[in-house]
């Protein structure tokens, strides 16, 4: 079966109307899937696959890659085949000199197009649906620009995340929590686990600024203040496996604001890793085994966050745009109590109102984390098919 027919190049090679970006021509998160730059991309894509499952051994990479395409390539062959039967109805039609015959033809043919419509549908959304693993992130809060009001919406977004997590049927462990005086926290981290955890939480990272006027200020005049949100990969322990003698642990009673449960056992855990001088402490919980496991889980994640950082500064870039310097220019979500509204500044955001509503943490959140997610799962899309077009015509522009 020829590709050529699902794939049909039109003098790609000599058009540069098909090296302009997609997105831009595509703005609703779709693809014209007639485009021969698509086309082309879909032709690498079915290559790729076969040269994948051809091998005899993969390497981890190659298999969660053949994994991915797949799905793609399932639904590319469906089109091809539907594509042949719609060619070869074409056909009879013309030898066919019958009319009750062509119009039983005509009818054949509708309901392949019919199938045709719904299979594109289905790729569309294979390309573009994002998919969720079942993994967990270390998510740190912290107030910023603002003061005290800071402080105080710190500990409200923590509560949102807390609620939402239970919305979802995620786990959660309180990791650190830096009480204020007046309520709210200077700092407080939590560990997220669960399915989809990794993809959706990831969408709340960044600086988030909120309008109010404060209870603790007369003259009712609008505060402004931010709060920096940073989203950390936790890492399982085979993939970062912390030998004992690299550990030290010590333990006390927990004391101080930060404690959420001061007792007179030696609940709180100390752990500090001797190679690289990194300590956590956890203090949250009642029990010293549960308090030690979580402060070793997030010894993990914070010993992996600097390993990649060594590796790549790309990640010391990415958390930096996280978090930024707290300034309350940088944003990524604005919350205007005197306006009852809510705007995120990205992709696949936008605005809407119930802000009480959306700081329970329910289904509103819930829609615009997967919003942002699909924005993000389009544009990671978009620029694979772009990346390998330029490299595509800049290796035929090399061979000619």
């Amino acid at each position: 079966m020829s590709l050529s027919r699902l794939l049909i190049l039109k003098s790609f090679m000599n058009s540069e109307r098909h090296l302009l970006l997609i997105n831009k021509r595509y703005a609703q998160n779709a693809v014209n899937l007639s485009d021969p730059a698509i086309q082309t991309y879909f032709k690498h894509l079915m290559l790729e696959h076969e040269q994948l499952h051809s091998k005899a051994r993969r390497t981890t990479y190659e298999m969660g890659r053949l994994n991915e395409i797949k799905p793609i390539i399932d639904v590319l062959k469906q089109r091809i085949a539907l594509y042949d039967s719609i060619e070869s109805l074409k056909e009879l039609n013309k030898k066919e000199g019958d009319t009750e015959m062509k119009k039983m033809i005509k009818e054949e043919a509708a309901i392949y197009l019919k199938r045709m419509t719904e299979i594109d549908g289905e790729l569309q959304s294979i390309l573009f649906e994002p998919s969720y693993s079942n993994g967990g992130v270390l998510l740190e809060v912290t107030a910023g620009a603002g003061g005290q009001e800071a402080m105080l919406f710190a500990m409200e977004l923590f509560e949102l995340y807390m609620s939402h997590a239970k919305y979802k049927g995620w786990e959660v462990d309180i990791a650190s929590y830096e009480k204020t005086e007046l309520g709210g926290v200077r700092k407080a981290s939590m560990l997220i686990q669960g399915v989809g955890v990794p993809e959706l939480m990831r969408m709340e990272a960044g600086v988030h600024r909120v309008q109010r006027i404060p209870t603790t200020e007369k003259g009712g005049r609008i505060h402004t203040s931010t709060v920096s949100v940073a989203v950390l990969p936790q890492p399982t322990e085979v993939e970062l496996n912390i030998p004992d003698r690299d550990i030290s642990i010590e333990t006390k009673r927990a004391s101080g604001a930060g404690g959420q449960h001061v007792n007179t056992t030696d609940s709180a855990v100390r752990i500090t890793h001797t190679p690289t001088g990194t300590v956590v402490e956890c203090q949250e919980g009642r029990s010293q085994i549960k308090n030690k496991q979580i402060a070793l889980q997030k010894l993990r994640t914070l010993l992996l966050e600097k390993q990649l950082q060594e590796q790549s500064s790309k990640i010391n870039s990415e958390r930096k745009s996280q978090v930024g310097s707290g300034n309350r220019n940088e944003k990524i979500r604005t919350y205007n109590y005197p306006q009852d509204r809510i705007t995120e500044h990205r992709e696949g955001g936008g605005t809407f109102h119930n802000l009480k509503g959306f700081m329970e943490g329910g289904e509103q959140l819930e829609q615009l984390q997967e919003s942002l997610l699909k924005q993000h799962r389009y544009q990671i899309v978009i620029e694979e098919i772009n990346d390998f077009i330029k490299k595509y015509k800049a290796e035929k522009t090399g061979n000619s």
